[in-house]
């Protein structure tokens, strides 16, 4: 028997991305909200305990209001809000970190789906962490362009139909040193100094370069960029979705790389004693909507690349 999948909120750019990619699939059944009811309490209560697979694509309140109306725990839920990424009981699912948190979001019944900012910045330091060479109170910096589809629908349309003289170049935000990224990105990691992080929307519509700087001879056993590069390769070696570029960085990185697909490629830049680690992907694929399906999958014990490229 299939199993049944429902996307509440698939009127988004997250849902719509999901549904995308499960729409043409045959070893699912996807559950469709009547046009109508699709605000409607009652029916989505209904296709929400029907479905043996939740995607919630909502705002945070919602997000959480949905969880109130799954009865029991035989729905599982994937929630690609922000609003349970560090709540106890629902597991990350960043399944390239290690074949232990791969197994937990196969055993899981409430996965959260990493943020796009905070997939770059933890694939990049996260090895690095494990391997025990990163300190955890090392002073990080992070800078992060993105393009203007991580904001949703009235982004879109702001850059799309109503773009002002400024908006046609990078535009700093979250000036105020506190991105909703932020906490699961220390908590992931196990940081104990919250890292400086600017993210940049620019004017293309999709893709990211997450950019983490490092000095080597502050590392707890000083390293080269190379040395660095290698390390990092080493960690993720064997996996499908999370490679690392073959020799460092030289000319230019744009940041469009990965369009369309949920790859997300590692470039270490830099010399003997300073890199620079980038990450790029694209934000609406291993930044969103692609990692919450290759979740699914990993859920469902299908082939982790079902439905992905």
């Amino acid at each position: 028997m299939k199993p049944k999948v429902f996307i509440d909120g698939r009127e988004g750019t997250t849902g719509l991305q999901i549904y995308d990619r499960l729409g043409p699939r045959d070893d699912i059944e996807l559950l469709i909200i009547d046009e109508s009811k699709r605000k409607d309490v009652s029916e989505r209560r209904k296709l929400l305990n029907a479905a043996d697979v939740v995607f919630l694509c909502l705002p945070d309140d919602a997000a959480r209001e949905a969880v109130t109306l799954i009865v029991g725990d035989r729905t599982r839920i994937i929630d690609a809000s922000t609003a349970h990424r560090t709540a106890p009981g629902w597991v990350y699912g960043f399944p390239e970190l290690s074949s232990e948190r791969r197994g937990k979001i196969a055993a899981a019944g409430r996965v959260t789906n990493p943020g796009c900012h905070a997939t770059g910045f933890i694939a990049s330091v996260y090895p690095l962490i494990a391997r025990g060479v990163l300190p955890l109170d090392y002073p990080l910096t992070c800078f992060s362009p993105t393009g203007y589809s991580g904001g949703g629908k009235k982004m879109i349309a702001e850059y799309e139909e109503h773009k002002t003289r400024d908006m046609c170049a990078p535009g700093l935000y979250a000036l105020e040193l506190g991105h909703k990224h932020l906490p699961e990105m220390m908590s992931v990691t196990g940081l104990t100094r919250t890292p400086i992080f600017c993210p940049i929307i620019d004017d293309y519509y999709k893709g990211m370069a997450t950019s983490v700087p490092l000095y080597g001879d502050m590392l707890e056993t000083p390293m080269s960029a190379e040395d660095i590069r290698q390390m990092i390769a080493d960690y993720y070696a064997g996996q499908r979705f999370v490679t690392v570029a073959g020799e460092l960085g030289s000319g230019t990185l744009y940041c469009g790389w990965g369009a369309d697909t949920n790859m997300l490629e590692i470039t270490v830049s830099g010399n003997e004693t300073q890199a620079l680690i980038t990450a790029r992907f694209d934000n609406l694929g291993k930044g969103a909507s692609g990692a919450a399906v290759q979740n699914m999958n990993i859920m469902l014990g299908f082939d982790e690349e079902k439905g992905l490229v």
